[in-house]
């Protein structure tokens, strides 16, 4: 059976400044141990921070947007499998794919439930409580779910986010498949970690892109950070994060101990300085990224139940969940303090790598999956009406507003 898999991606795949970015190295990863043969395309720019797949055997291409070009491109690749890195991705180059490489599995992957990340989003602004219906009534949810309908199959990164779409919108488990960060959790144990007594102060980090990060980072300078200065006058707190803006680094003020200090290329060695890792997060979807860093290097962590929603199913945290900012404040000084409470903490997040993010599993079942699905292919697509109903030439609307920005293009050349 042929081999050759299209990821197209939203943008380059950046690990080092995005969880995005490492989720994309995970399944890149993932597929070149299933043996295939990997083209990644993009329409974005490259960043000075844009991993270089050539290194790991990956061919990369840059396609353009609304363009004919990209459909010669995928007749000549004739991928068995494309990824779509996002549903605008899936939304641009979807009717493409279904149109030029009608055999292809087509496979979504959503990073996390924009809609309901843009959904809490404005609630918060509103300074109001969020329910499931801002969701499921947000426009955006439309288009994400209409997305994950045109193709074969959606990873999905959370497991309450595998929960809304059955239970909310009813959407047949046959399209979806929960796959969360895949951890090498067999490398990690408690003897590479660096020791409590080695440790001090606390960190957050956050891309300074994801609205959710800024407004935590003003949460800990506002709300908590006063709290626990209070209680330990000489602590340190040390934010990282790619693209932070102005207004985050104006918050840099060392006389009470809050640094600002920018992108880390290694995330591994900043947490292993760290007593504890805090990410008071007001909104947000997905699994976060910070949090798996910090169980993966042994560093308890202080966070929402936003912050950990979908993470750890019935399992403790590592650390602590609030949406208190005073006793936010007091659990993250406890456990600066208290060794014993700390390691516990520690043991905590390594029992949840190896319970929910075991690699080598992962990885197993997803292959199986991808497998399955392109045995019985044309059987599975029959069974999904809705999906067929919105391939449908009248339901195509973003395939001919883009033939039109095609046309219209290449008249004013």
């Amino acid at each position: 059976m042929s081999k050759k898999l299209l990821v197209i991606g939203s943008v380059w795949p950046e690990p080092t400044t995005t969880a995005a970015g490492c989720r994309m190295q995970q399944l890149l990863g993932a597929f070149l141990r299933f043996g295939y043969n990997i083209t990644f395309a993009s329409k974005a720019s490259r960043t000075e921070y844009s991993l270089d797949l050539g290194k790991f055997g990956v061919v990369e291409v840059a396609i353009q947007l609304n363009d004919s070009s990209f459909d010669d491109f995928i007749k000549k690749l004739l991928p068995n499998i494309v990824i779509f890195d996002r549903f605008m991705v899936e939304e641009q180059f979807g009717w493409r794919v279904a149109e030029f490489a009608p055999k292809a599995l087509r496979i979504l992957n959503t990073e996390d439930l924009h809609a309901l990340r843009k959904a809490r989003e404005e609630v918060q602004k509103k300074q109001s409580s969020f329910v499931i219906d801002d969701w499921k009534n947000h426009p955006m949810t439309l288009r994400e779910i209409a997305s994950t309908y045109r193709c074969d199959l959606s990873l999905i990164i959370s497991t309450y986010e595998m929960e809304i779409l059955q239970k909310e919108l009813h959407i047949p488990s046959e399209l979806l498949m929960h796959l969360p960060f895949m951890i090498d959790a067999s490398a990690i144990s408690r003897k590479k970690f660096t020791s409590f007594e080695d440790r001090q102060g606390f960190v957050s980090i956050g891309n300074g892109k994801h609205s959710p990060n800024i407004d935590a980072v003003k949460v800990l300078k506002q709300e908590i950070w006063p709290s626990i200065r209070k209680e330990l006058p000489d602590a340190e707190i040390h934010i990282y994060g790619a693209y932070l803006p102005q207004q985050v680094s104006q918050m840099h003020y060392p006389k009470s101990g809050f640094y600002v200090k920018g992108w880390t290329e290694n995330v591994d060695v900043v947490l292993n300085k760290a007593k504890v890792l805090l990410a008071p997060l007001q909104f947000g979807a997905g699994i976060k990224g910070k949090l798996m860093d910090a169980m993966r290097t042994g560093t308890p962590s202080v966070t929402t139940t936003v912050g950990a929603e979908g993470m750890h199913k019935d399992l403790p945290w590592n650390g602590a969940i609030t949406n208190n900012w005073k006793e936010f404040a007091q659990i993250s000084v406890k456990l600066h303090q208290n060794k014993d409470l700390w390691e516990t903490a520690q043991e905590q997040g390594l029992e949840l790598l190896q319970t929910m993010y075991d690699g080598a599993f992962l990885q197993d079942r997803l292959e199986e999956r991808v497998n399955h699905i392109r045995s019985v292919l044309e059987t599975h697509r029959k069974q999904n009406f809705i999906g067929k109903l919105l391939q449908h030439q009248t339901m195509m609307s973003t395939k001919y507003m883009a033939k039109w920005i095609e046309a219209k293009n290449k008249s004013c050349t």
